[in-house]
């Protein structure tokens, strides 16, 4: 598969990857460094067809539901770090966090994604308040029917637990680079083991794990490499990406912010590595402008989708596209026309989800 100059042949690794066959660490390098027009549409094609492989023709849709954005943490890259002062935050209350849920639900999409900073009212409050939180999931679940996706940072292994017992189907915990001198920079103060054995943690309670990258933040083709290994490593059942959009009241607010090429590249790259697993596509850095090429590059998931005028943020752009409603269902319908995509049915969601839970419950079992 290699010539001479070690350089791979791009129609051969390709075939080989769309065959089902795996990649090796400078395979990896080798297409994340592609930078011919004309090699960059070949993955990306490669990737649609993989993606065609698994799932045919269908995405899933995700609500966002950001329901604090109060954080203790100081990681470099985020407008909601605990010392931007001049940030305004809220809390929403529970009736608040169910109305909108119950809204999102009615537009068709497939799961809830509950989402929080390391709220301190929350950390500080002891199992009282992981067991709040874990009530809310419960009624999330029950109000709407749909799974519940939690994003709350990392939870001590008790309180795993009782997210286990509520039924939620995610944990969301974002290493965003697995280099660890790179983690210390973004993320300084937090432990980079405990952040992934929060992780491991979670799928041996029989949870399905989300974990995401950051591209744009000084990173190598090195670092993007070791992260898919470690990806894959933890079994995660979707794995995403996301361009880091700098921030006011931030330490690196003042980074050159990137186009998305290297994101649509790094989703293409996912896709052939992790078939057939979710891939998402976020409206949060783009907005509905940047998603026809996300959805090119081989994801299957739309994320982000917020209902307008509920006072909801989103991450790397707090208010891109929301109350204007272009993050919802019908907004996004025309651009899956041109895409030749289609929103799957809930019960095809339902059923997926089940399925990889009752295998990662069986793996948490054997484990033990």
């Amino acid at each position: 598969m290699q010539t001479e100059s070690n350089v791979f042949y791009l129609p051969e690794v390709l075939q080989h990857l769309v065959s089902g066959g795996k990649a090796d660490r400078n395979q990896i390098k080798f297409l994340l460094n592609l930078s011919h027009d004309a090699d960059i549409e070949k993955l990306f094609e490669s990737a649609r067809k993989v993606r065609e492989k698994h799932f045919g023709d269908k995405v899933f849709l995700y609500g966002f539901l950001y329901f604090s954005t109060f954080c203790r943490n100081n990681c470099r890259f985020c407008q909601y770090r605990e010392a931007n002062h001049a940030l305004p935050r809220y809390r929403k209350n529970e009736s608040d966090i169910l109305a909108a849920a119950r809204e999102m639900a009615d537009t068709g999409v497939h799961l809830i994604d509950l989402t929080m900073g390391e709220d301190p009212e929350l950390f500080s409050d002891g199992d009282n308040g992981f067991e709040r939180l874990a009530d809310l999931c419960g009624q999330v679940q029950q109000e709407t029917g749909l799974p519940v996706m939690i994003s709350p940072g990392v939870m001590p292994e008790n309180a795993l637990k009782m997210l286990s017992h509520a039924g939620v189907a995610w944990y969301a915990c974002y290493q965003e680079t697995h280099t660890k001198e790179l983690y210390s920079r973004l993320r300084p103060g937090q432990d980079f083991e405990a952040r992934m054995d929060a992780k491991r943690n979670a799928g041996k309670l029989g949870m399905l794990i989300e974990e995401g990258l950051l591209t744009g933040v000084g990173e190598s083709v090195d670092d993007l490499a070791t992260s898919m290994e470690m990806m894959a490593e933890l079994d995660a059942h979707q794995v995403r990406v996301m361009t880091f959009v700098p921030q006011e009241g931030t330490p690196m607010s003042d980074i050159f912010p990137s186009n998305n090429l290297k994101e649509r590249m790094i989703i293409a790259v996912m896709r052939l590595l992790f078939p057939d697993r979710l891939i998402p596509a976020s409206l949060d850095v783009d907005g509905l402008d940047g998603l026809k090429g996300r959805l090119d590059a081989g994801a299957n998931v739309i994320t982000s989708i917020v209902p307008p005028k509920k006072g909801l943020a989103g991450v790397a752009n707090n208010s891109l596209d929301i109350d204007d409603a272009r993050r919802t269902h019908d907004s996004i319908s025309p651009i899956l026309d041109t895409c030749g995509l289609t929103v799957a049915d809930i019960g095809a969601y339902a059923s997926w989800v089940n399925a990889h839970m009752k295998t990662r419950m069986t793996v948490g079992v054997q484990d033990k």
